[in-house]
């Protein structure tokens, strides 16, 4: 009786034990494009109110039961997906949505006298910037772990039916998993870990990155040194209290910016708890979908009225080249009581295919930081260099990666390692890569040696005919100290060689300093010789072409120069140069063997010896190191100053003229905001002693169909020259300011551009007095012209870039000297610029 009483109870257990067991989900939300988690997405049983929100990395977790038997996944910009579960067990469903257009008409905008209760919510964000944003304390640092990830998608059949693609159809075939049985195949090609430091002062404003660790995987990329300085935090800083944001080198207006009214539709949404803090959700849309701006949601912290999530997306509509998509996921935290800093941002660009043959690319960015910390500031002299790469930052194994990881990689995200192990090793991939690399470099890279640059291979002029070029240099894999270049030429016309040999030695990577020698024999031409301010790469397209055709008063030099140039600080350096040239004119010219001394001898070919000093302050310049060079990275803030000194010696190692020159120049690049970017430069120059006209500052002219912004665009080669100058060259690019607002013309998605260049000069008549008029003969001399006292060259104009998103055509009109024979008094050049 005993036993049957307990079996009977036993029995009465499990059966009210399977009656009001409870029903567990979980899973993970993921975009059926890409794969990437979905975070702050509603996850619910259809019917009710009972749900979650997915965390930060796609996952939810809901326990309870509930009369339906199927469970839901809604959220903006996606398409709601539901899935049927068993109750009372626990269970995983995982759920793929697919991306959805969102119209511009999904908002509701309340009008008349009632306002918007998400505008007072908005009100108080920004009357609480000052407290909330991370800017405003004095110093923070914590540790970052950075991966980053670069697929091509939207694989069509007709690009897979090319012969190239056919020869990887067996890594093709295995891609489906990559992304999903929802998404669409994606061929990976690379990815990268970083572990780092990161470090921020508030006055001045300066950070760097200490980057300890890097881990690249990647189709074409061998050793990494370049890339592991640009994988870490300092290029993933996304801070949405700043009213503006710069990606992909474009400006993009906050949510939470100070014109919000103006940029902005707003919608209260709900509010919900996220962990401990009670936040608004509220929905935001731009006014003009074509203007750089965000669709999305953001949850915002009753108390403080700080951005605690946002999840912000870029639509195609908007005023960008390529780009289908980019989305900014964000979770903040508050740090000791006072600003808040983000500990988790996720992006993803999605870049669109160029044509119907093409791919698309995905570009997807994960930063989580850790130890977050408000510090005392650091020594300014701490902050000299803004990123530095540990010696051993890619040495490491793969149980270290597995201990330090903020994150354990996905299955995925193993299987894309593998994927890119196996391309890298297909010989059409390695000769694709070869070509990439070449036409991006400029030189062929041979183990120790880079040959080129191939854009100088062939050339023709009428003073050398036909000319063919060869040259290289050694690169880091010979030495990362010494690096030695050259060249030959050949002119079939004038059956001359010319040549050049030169070495490089990198004394101190840390503080950049550089010593170098060179020796060359070539052909050159006045007129179009950048001085010591210019910045010779945005021009060097346009100074390539000024090689080609008829040369304007052209030479044949010959000359050797020694160099020295050091980083001392962050913000200052200073480079010293060495330069003997001897000077054989190929044009009538001639000076007087002693200038003061009308019955003097005259001259024509001339040496020079001198010494110039070049000081440089950038007060947040950026810099990375590649192989054995450096690049600047630009300013983000503040003015560049220069300034350069030269002085000429005569009798010293065969120089025939005494002389001092100066030059001072500032530049700035200026974010305006809503209005565009606007760029000047000041420039001034002044040559002491009187000397022959070759040696003055001869003005560069552009008599080329391309638009080059180192030229006055309406000014012949060689029109005018200078002892004393002093120039403004301004530029401003409207973005989509104006003709985003103009009908049928805004779909071509066209840019406004703005120029104005200034320029006054002038030759003292001491100077004008000793210039030879007559060679030997009595026969004229080739003169110059000078521009007049207090008249300045002036031109204006304006131009759209953008044109079928590769092409930029500008209109220039001159405004002064307009009676000059053979001056064209308004032009139009052609420019080419690849931009977003």
């Amino acid at each position: 009786m005993k036993s049957t009483t307990t079996l009977v109870i036993i029995f009465f257990n499990l059966l009210c034990s399977i009656g009001w067991s409870q029903t567990v989900l979980e899973g993970k939300v993921t975009d059926a494009e890409t794969g990437d988690p979905i975070p702050f997405a509603s996850v619910y049983f259809l019917g009710t109110t009972i749900g979650v929100a997915t965390d930060f990395d796609g996952f939810y977790k809901i326990e309870g039961d509930a009369e339906t038997d199927t469970l839901v996944v809604s959220y903006i910009g996606y398409e709601t997906k539901k899935k049927l579960y068993q109750k009372g067990i626990a269970q995983v469903i995982d759920f793929q949505l697919k991306p959805e257009a969102t119209s511009l008409g999904d908002f509701v905008v309340t009008a008349g006298k009632v306002e918007n209760p998400a505008w007072e919510i908005i009100r108080q964000v920004i009357d609480n910037k000052g407290n909330n944003d991370k800017r405003r304390l004095e110093a923070y640092e914590y540790d970052s772990y950075n991966k980053i990830e670069i697929d091509i998608d939207n694989i069509s059949e007709r690009l897979k039916q090319k012969k190239f693609m056919q020869k990887i159809t067996a890594v093709l075939d295995s891609i489906e998993i990559i992304a999903g049985e929802d998404g669409k195949p994606i061929l990976p090609l690379f990815i990268s870990e970083s572990l780092s430091t990161f470090y921020y002062r508030s006055d001045p404003r300066l950070s760097k990155e200490h980057v300890q660790r890097t881990k690249i995987t990647g189709v074409g990329i061998e050793d990494g040194s370049l890339i592991s300085q640009v994988v870490g935090s300092s290029f993933q800083q996304y801070n949405f209290y700043q009213n503006r944001m710069n990606i992909v080198e474009r400006e993009f207006a906050s949510p939470i910016s100070d014109g919000w009214r103006l940029l902005y539709d707003y919608e209260l949404e709900d509010s919900v708890y996220l962990g401990d803090e009670f936040c608004y959700l509220i929905n935001f849309k731009p006014k003009n979908d074509q203007e750089l701006a965000f669709l999305g949601n953001m949850w915002i912290a009753k108390e403080g009225y700080a951005l605690k999530q946002i999840d912000a997306t870029v639509q195609r509509t908007a005023n960008l080249n390529f780009i289908e998509k980019i989305k900014i996921q964000q979770e903040l935290e508050r740090v000791n009581n006072e600003a808040w800093l983000p500990v988790k941002t996720r992006v993803l660009v999605d870049v669109a295919e160029i044509t119907n043959k093409s791919a698309g690319f995905l570009a997807k960015f994960y930063t989580s930081n850790k130890n977050l910390q408000v510090t005392e500031p650091r020594d300014l002299k701490f902050f000299e260099r803004a990123i530095e790469l540990a010696e051993d930052a890619r040495i490491a194994d793969e149980q270290f990666w597995e201990d330090s990881r903020h994150d354990k990689l996905t299955p995925t995200e193993v299987n894309v390692i593998s994927m890119i192990d196996t391309l890298k090793n297909i010989p059409i991939v390695k000769t694709w890569t070869t070509l990439a690399k070449t036409f991006a470099r400029g030189y062929v890279e041979v183990g120790q040696l880079d040959l080129g640059p191939w854009p100088f291979l062939v050339g023709n002029n009428d003073v050398e005919g036909f000319r063919l070029r060869v040259g290289g240099r050694t690169n880091e894999n010979f030495s990362r100290k010494w690096q030695f270049n050259g060249y030959v030429a050949y002119g079939f016309d004038d059956e001359q060689f010319k040549y050049g040999v030169g070495t490089k030695m990198i004394a101190d990577r840390d503080h950049w300093t550089v010593l170098d020698a060179q020796y060359r024999k070539d052909v050159d031409q006045y007129g179009i010789q950048p001085d010591a301010l210019t910045d010779i790469e945005s021009g060097s397209a346009f100074l390539a072409l000024t090689q080609l055709g008829n040369l304007v008063r052209p030479f044949r030099y010959e000359g050797y120069q020694f160099g020295a140039f050091r980083q001392f600080s962050r913000a200052f350096s200073a480079g010293i140069r060495l330069k003997y040239t001897e000077y054989h004119p190929e044009f009538p010219f001639r000076y007087r063997t002693e200038l003061n001394r009308p019955d003097s001898p005259l001259g024509s070919d001339y040496a020079t010896s001198e010494v110039t000093l070049r000081l440089k302050y950038a007060r947040d310049e950026a810099f990375i190191i590649n192989d054995n060079n450096r690049i600047s990275l630009g300013t983000l803030r503040w003015p560049t100053f220069l300034v350069s000194v030269t002085r000429g010696f005569k009798g010293v190692a065969g120089g025939d003229f005494d002389y001092t020159r100066v030059n001072l120049g500032v530049s700035q690049r200026l974010k305006l905001g809503f209005w565009g970017i606007s760029t000047y430069q000041v420039n001034a120059g002044h040559t002491f002693e009187d000397l022959p006209y070759t040696m003055l500052n001869a003005h560069i002219g552009n008599e080329q169909f391309v638009y080059t912004n180192i030229a006055f665009n309406t000014m012949n080669f060689f029109e005018f020259v200078s002892q004393s100058y002093a120039s403004l060259r301004y530029q401003h690019q409207f973005e989509g300011f104006i003709l985003n607002r103009v009908p049928l013309i805004r779909k071509l998605k066209w840019r406004l551009v703005g120029t104005g260049n200034v320029l006054f000069g002038g030759v003292s008549q001491s100077t004008l007095d000793v210039q030879a008029l007559q060679d030997e003969s009595g026969n004229p001399l080739p003169q110059f012209d000078v521009l007049e006292n207090g008249r300045p060259f002036a031109e204006v104009g304006v131009g759209v870039e953008n044109i079928f998103k590769f092409f930029r055509v500008d209109y220039i009109r001159r405004l002064t000297y307009l009676d000059k024979p053979g001056v064209n008094n308004s032009a139009i050049k052609l420019s080419f610029n690849l931009s977003l």
